[in-house]
């Protein structure tokens, strides 16, 4: 009757983690699920080194267009005025 009052109030579970953990030891159901360790740090290099590259090719992009329109602004002030 204890453990049934225990996981009805989730309150009770936060204030007993021990019993918690006693029953996660416990579950059948919890046992019989398949795990994997994931460790997201792990991950694929060649997709993070492509995912950069895309990512510096967008920004020199940018730059060069910035630099065009800077470029124009000096040559021509006249067409900030509308003019």
């Amino acid at each position: 009757m204890e453990h049934a009052h225990l996981t009805s109030n989730p309150f009770a579970l936060m204030m007993m983690p021990e019993a918690v953990f006693a029953a996660i030891e416990h579950s059948d159901r919890l046992s019989r699920l398949k795990s994997r360790i994931c460790r997201p740090l792990d991950g694929p290099r060649a997709q993070a080194a492509t995912e950069a590259s895309e990512v510096s090719a967008f920004d020199a992009a940018v730059d060069v267009t910035i630099e065009a329109v800077e470029a124009v602004e000096q040559v021509s002030p006249d067409l900030d005025s509308g003019q």
